[in-house]
């Protein structure tokens, strides 16, 4: 029987290196990528079709709520498992709904997260919460987190996610483009078009909503 391949995603060396070694420790795991850059991980999943995905919730170009939606269409058999600082229980359903199986703080131990990838690689349909979430409480998020009322931030599409990312970010229109391979013109007209859909005038108006969202770090 094959390992289980993974992937791992987070913007800081230190955090893929610590993870690495943990897994590289095991017989059991392979890690075939890593990657820095949030508008990068879906295209090198899809490519690489791991088994696992560990994702850091907080990724720079595009947060990792959003990778996990374009994981789960663009290569369903990956299982994601966040890492996260976030304890917030709204952060856990954000990303059970988007497809995730597994929601870790990155303060887990080192048997915890071993654990996490053994289980949603061996029981198919199963999810993995990490402290402090009750593993009595799994099944109530996950239907919680189907169940929930779709926001506007829904009516977006992947590309006005991606612009909407980067310029809460800062990026300008130009350098929105040069990311994402497309016309300033283009970025600008997504920039317009998700701010219409989101009912949101100004900069600060779209920065504070992606702030509420989740899809920026409060501090």
């Amino acid at each position: 029987m094959s390992k289980p391949t993974v992937v791992l995603a987070d913007d800081h060396q230190i955090v893929r290196e610590g993870l690495r070694t943990l897994l590289e420790a095991e017989s059991d795991f392979s890690i075939v990528g890593e990657e820095s850059d949030g508008l990068k991980v879906a295209d090198l999943v899809e490519r690489l079709s791991p088994d696992v995905l560990l994702l850091d919730l907080m990724m720079p170009g595009l947060n990792g709520l959003e990778i996990t939606r374009q994981v789960a269409k663009r290569s369903p058999k990956t299982r994601v498992i966040i890492l996260s600082m976030h304890s917030n229980e709204a952060y856990v359903m954000e990303a059970l709904r988007n497809g995730a199986v597994g929601y870790l703080l990155k303060d887990a131990s080192t048997s915890e997260v071993l654990e996490a990838i053994r289980q949603v690689t061996t029981l198919p349909g199963r999810y993995f919460l990490g402290r402090p979430f009750s593993e009595r409480a799994i099944e109530e998020y996950a239907q919680r987190a189907q169940a929930a009322p779709l926001d506007l931030y829904e009516a977006l599409t992947s590309r006005e996610r991606e612009v909407m990312q980067l310029g809460v970010e800062g990026y300008s229109n130009t350098e929105i483009a040069a990311r994402l391979g497309i016309s300033a013109r283009t970025a600008e007209t997504h920039r317009s078009n998700l701010m219409r859909k989101l009912g949101v005038q100004t900069q600060t108006d779209l920065i504070r909503y992606a702030l509420r969202r989740g899809l920026l770090p409060l501090e």
